[in-house]
């Protein structure tokens, strides 16, 4: 499983918006690889960003 399939699966079962910290301690990776791979998330309109700092999957 990839870096992004493990967050978009963190990101789905929290059912709510996440913090890129709160993430890194549900997928167990380091803060900066989940910083890295929300920027590639969200280029590809894979997540979004309800309100600053939050992701959650894009509908």
């Amino acid at each position: 499983m990839s870096v992004e399939e493990k967050i978009l699966k963190a990101l789905e079962e929290a059912g709510k918006p996440l913090k890129t910290g709160e993430i890194a301690q549900i997928t167990g990776l380091d803060k900066k690889e989940v910083e890295k791979a929300i920027k590639k998330l969200k280029k590809e309109g894979k997540i979004q960003s309800p309100k600053r700092c939050y992701y959650s999957p894009a509908k």
